[in-house]
């Protein structure tokens, strides 16, 4: 071992004194400045020590408060993401239930409007002239084909024409709504010179009753007709009765684009 400048001049002071006959007493306070310095140096070397032990020992505390740190800034970041997936959620849940509020409304505005008018057209109903219900969630009055028009024809009867103004005399109330009016035939097949198939007459039948309303003061622009044929049955062709029932003309209600869903605020 390397001894420091200051013991090493003091030991070969204390060789060189032994053998050139120095005082004993000067090689005892010698020996004890080398004890001293030597404790010295055990001091400053132990005190060395203990200061890199508490060095050490900061690092390592400053090492768990930062990860601490972190890790209080990861569930904090965690905590405030998971918040705000939640108000997201909730947002998201109180929409659908607006939503769902207001289909319910609507359901219940048609549902009066249908009970309603069933009420109003309770004679028609009950003589077998008129059905009153809902197809394809759409209020339908049906009208069998046999009352209005004769058969192969598509000019209103006579008797067509008054039941059909009874008809419009309970809708008069409702003339601010659109209608469609849909002919329908059974599976017959027809062809004549005017009426090659059975398109061109449910389509005809549907523009007389059409034109029928026009003149009884219903707006030409909340009016449509189509023809069906016999593609849109309600019963099979497989009796004289079903046939009749699909020989028809239906007065289908359009409904308010306030009462179907927001179809733009439904996820891809």
């Amino acid at each position: 071992m390397k001894l420091p400048l200051p013991l090493f001049a003091l030991l070969l002071a204390t060789v060189a004194g032994t053998g050139c006959g120095i005082k004993k007493e000067t090689h005892q306070k010698a020996l004890n400045e080398i004890s001293a310095l030597q404790q010295q140096l055990d001091d400053a070397r132990r005190q060395d020590e203990e200061r890199a032990k508490r060095l050490a020992d900061l690092e390592a505390s400053l090492e768990s408060t930062r990860s601490e740190r972190d890790s209080e800034s990861a569930e904090a970041r965690a905590a405030r993401e998971k918040g705000e997936q939640l108000a997201k959620e909730m947002q998201a849940t109180v929409g659908e239930l607006e939503e769902l509020r207001r289909q319910r409304e609507a359901s219940a505005k048609r549902l009066a409007a249908f009970r309603k008018l069933q009420e109003r057209f309770r004679a028609l109903v009950d003589t077998g002239k008129l059905e009153v219900g809902f197809r394809n969630g759409q209020m339908v009055l049906k009208l069998p084909s046999g009352i209005l028009f004769a058969s192969a024809a598509a000019d209103l009867s006579k008797g067509g024409e008054a039941a059909l103004a009874e008809v419009l005399s309970v809708l008069e109330e409702f003339k601010d709504r659109r209608f469609v009016i849909a002919g329908h035939t059974d599976n017959e097949p027809i062809k004549t010179k005017k009426f090659p198939n059975n398109w061109y007459l449910s389509t005809a039948r549907a523009l007389s009753v059409l034109e029928f309303m026009v003149d009884a003061g219903f707006a030409s622009q909340n009016l449509g007709a189509a023809g069906y044929g016999e593609f849109d049955p309600v019963a099979p062709n497989d009796t004289p009765e079903n046939k009749q029932l699909n020989r028809r003309i239906e007065i289908i209600l359009v409904p308010d684009l306030s009462e179907l869903p927001n179809l733009a605020a439904e996820p891809n």
